[in-house]
């Protein structure tokens, strides 16, 4: 909710839609306004795309919700990959697929972007949006957007009257497919090996599922970092087939496998980065879970996430990584934990239940390594911490 509109996206990338996100008048529900992610043909952008309709099922969904800069009444929206999925059905940058957006909250316009995956085919949506955190580079400080990609890759960006510029790029995780970054824009050289294509098969790093995927980060103001569920040592492979429009019908156009590195010693991370020194400061290592675990920080210096397999809701120490404490619950914890009080005590509550993608990456765990990784039992509750 923003400038007195509900603002909502859309899911469906993977079912050859054209992505929008919408404002509806919070009182009346009257839509203010709607802006499609993949432009027409003669609007902005749609020079990036090749002629005839298929910009219509481009995808670009925007299914995760945006940030909002009340100083500027801009929104950061983040956009899902590109229909079908491989890239050479698609030729050119593909505005704005895999981008994050700058959107205007009183008219719906578009006032910058950074796409950082021009014309993806790797199913990298982008859709969780940057942070809005300032930060350092020597003597200068950034108005910062600073964003954790699926491709793998740490965003440090820069938000000035809507234009978005880049900062600063560096891998998170084992990332093959980028060779380099220009150093002006932040466009990627991209290995040709590495990028699948019909007919064409390519083995990548990280997989479909990411370096992270939707699970937020958080960012602490007292210690300057911010804070990553990252999933390392898993990877993917892709080949591009035949496929055709129908409405409701899948559209990737994919056939493939995500699988586990050989002699990978761990899978799920959480990661600590100094956002004024760009470097990393700790990484707490799961041996035998993925990490899905949306992230908190608390003013009182502790860091909370779930996300494992084991079942276990974890407080570490924000500045060392130490894990200080830990609680198993009835499922996995795949939702965002929240911090409050009630009569001067502080109290955290997140729920727990495991499904769809969690699921899915347990079952390639498994069938790599057979026996070595906990399963996870169903079921949803809300569990209540008080902090002492």
């Amino acid at each position: 909710v923003a400038d007195g509109k509900v603002m909502m996206g859309t899911s469906g990338g993977e079912l050859g839609i054209r992505g929008f996100i919408a404002a509806y008048d919070a009182e009346t529900g009257k839509e203010a306004w709607r802006t499609y992610t993949i432009p027409a043909p003669g609007e902005p952008g749609s020079e990036t795309w090749p002629k005839g309709d298929q910009w219509k099922n481009g995808g670009g969904s925007v299914w995760v919700t945006p940030n909002y800069d009340p100083e500027t009444n801009l929104l950061f929206v983040g956009t899902g990959n590109g229909g079908p999925w491989m890239g050479d059905k698609r030729p050119g940058d593909n505005l704005y697929i895999s981008s994050t957006i700058a959107v205007d909250a009183a008219t719906g316009k578009i006032k910058g972007y950074h796409q950082y995956d021009p014309n993806e085919a790797w199913d990298w949506d982008e859709v969780s949006p940057p942070i809005l955190v300032d930060f350092k580079r020597g003597s200068r400080t950034y108005k910062g957007l600073i964003d954790v990609g699926r491709d793998g890759y740490l965003w440090f960006l820069e938000r000035s009257s809507g234009k978005i510029s880049f900062v600063e790029g560096k891998p998170f995780v084992r990332q093959n497919v980028y060779k380099s970054l220009e150093p002006e824009t932040g466009r990627p050289e991209v290995d040709p090996d590495r990028k699948p294509g019909t007919g064409k098969k390519a083995d990548f790093c990280p997989s479909l599922w990411g370096g992270k995927n939707w699970p937020p980060i958080a960012f602490s103001p007292k210690t300057r970092m911010i804070y990553i569920p990252a999933n390392e040592n898993i990877c993917g492979e892709s080949t591009g087939v035949e496929v055709q429009y129908s409405p409701g019908r899948g559209y990737t156009g994919s056939q493939g496998r995500t699988y586990l590195l050989p002699n990978a010693d761990h899978i799920g991370e959480v990661q600590a980065w100094d956002v004024d020194t760009g470097k990393k400061v700790w990484t707490h290592m799961y041996p035998t879970s993925m990490n899905w675990g949306p992230m908190l920080a608390t003013a009182g210096g502790l860091v909370f996430s779930g996300g494992t397999n084991d079942r276990y809701f974890h407080a570490f120490d924000a500045r060392t990584g130490k894990l200080l404490w830990q609680f198993p619950t009835n499922s996995g914890i795949t939702s965002q934990p929240t911090s409050f009080s009630v009569d001067g005590k502080q109290y955290i509550a997140v729920q727990s239940g495991w499904g769809v993608d969690p699921v899915g990456m347990q079952g390639v765990l498994n069938t790599a390594r057979p026996g070595e990784f906990p399963e996870v039992p169903q079921g949803g509750a809300i569990w209540v911490f008080a902090v002492k």
